[in-house]
């Protein structure tokens, strides 16, 4: 069993309203900007700052117990992943709403207040975005994603439009109510996708998820994982972030998808998958992206089908919303299309971060 420590804030708030949740692996650098954006937030309620960090191999504890005192920090002794840092976080959370935050963004000094408005119009509650943008660049990443039909996240670039898909866990605003009905983060993923599942756990129930149009967030997109942002003109990631993202994706499809495509949409996504996993391989002269990544998929799906099936049924037995309503924040053109088209075949490298 893990063990983890809690270094309890110096002053903590008697009522919060909202809990901030930053999930931190190496890099103090990177969670500085991060919480001094969370303490320069103008909004009239009280706030909790809750850090998990997840074995950090450098001093990033005794930096954080050293710089802000503030916050509530609970350093994990082996390393757990994403998931179930969250999970921590929003257990030991005391505030109405939750806002998960990655330690490589940094909020717009209007974003909780922003945020929290919203939430207070929303009935009944669902998940809230703010707009993301480029920590470099300054330009718009997305207002939230909507979905191809193999559950490849499309940006959403529409200012009018605020129903979403889903929004990425790098900002995800929920209330704690309704992140424990929910189920929190499948902590089976790992890492990677887990807003994904969650936003359609949600939307399958009928609840909303939105991105907003007004505040945002920067974010250094990569920064705590690798990848997932074109350098130069190309496409980057890395060998642990592709096959996570492509087995937890096949997850979501199977569990979430409703009855009547599921089983042709998994059977034309598992032979796009292979024929994908083979041309890489060729183009690339690279073998063991298809054994590590694309192979990968087809064996996690086989290990785990009891515990998929099981899933399944819970998602599909709570449904509410019809078919049509759910695939309407789908996008027909597969996204990895536009991808190839734009910025060619990807190159991977290996990653040792969280």
């Amino acid at each position: 069993m893990a063990v983890v420590e809690h270094y309890p804030a110096l002053k903590r708030a008697d009522a919060p309203l909202v809990s901030v949740c930053v999930a931190h692996y190496k890099g103090p650098e990177l969670i500085a900007t991060c919480l001094d954006s969370v303490l320069a937030q103008d909004c009239d309620f009280e706030v909790e700052i809750i850090v998990h960090d997840d074995a950090s191999p450098d001093d990033s504890v005794t930096f954080l117990r050293k710089r802000y005192p503030q916050v509530e920090l609970l350093v994990s002794e082996k390393n757990a992943g994403f998931c179930v840092a969250n999970n921590r976080m929003v257990a030991h959370a005391r505030g109405k709403y939750v806002l998960l935050l990655n330690n490589d963004a940094a909020l717009f000094t209007d974003a909780l207040a922003t945020l929290a408005t919203a939430a207070a119009q929303q009935k009944p509650p669902g998940i809230l975005t703010l707009p993301q943008y480029d920590w470099e660049s300054g330009e718009l990443v997305d207002r939230g994603c909507l979905l191809d039909p193999f559950y490849n996240p499309v940006p959403n670039m529409d200012p009018e439009r605020r129903d979403v898909a889903m929004v990425i866990g790098a900002c995800l605003w929920i209330e704690r109510g309704l992140w424990d009905r929910l189920g929190g983060f499948p902590e089976w993923f790992d890492s990677i996708g887990e807003d994904l599942y969650l936003c359609c756990a949600a939307r399958l129930v009928g609840l909303s998820v939105q991105s907003l149009t007004e505040s945002g967030y920067r974010h250094r997109q990569g920064g705590s994982f690798g990848g997932n942002k074109p350098q130069g003109g190309r496409l980057a990631s890395n060998y642990r972030r592709r096959r996570f993202s492509e087995r937890n994706k096949t997850f979501t499809l199977l569990v979430m998808t409703p009855t009547a495509v599921v089983w042709p949409l998994l059977l034309t996504h598992v032979l796009l998958l292979v024929a994908e996993g083979l041309m890489f391989s060729i183009l690339r002269r690279d073998p063991r992206s298809f054994a590590q990544i694309y192979l990968n998929v087809l064996q996690e799906v086989a290990n785990r089908g009891s515990q998929l099936r099981t899933e399944r049924s819970k998602y599909q037995t709570s449904r509410v919303i019809t078919f049509s309503c759910y695939f309407g924040h789908f996008s027909l053109l597969p996204h990895k299309l536009v991808m190839l088209y734009r910025y060619g075949l990807p190159t991977l490298t290996h990653n040792t971060n969280h």
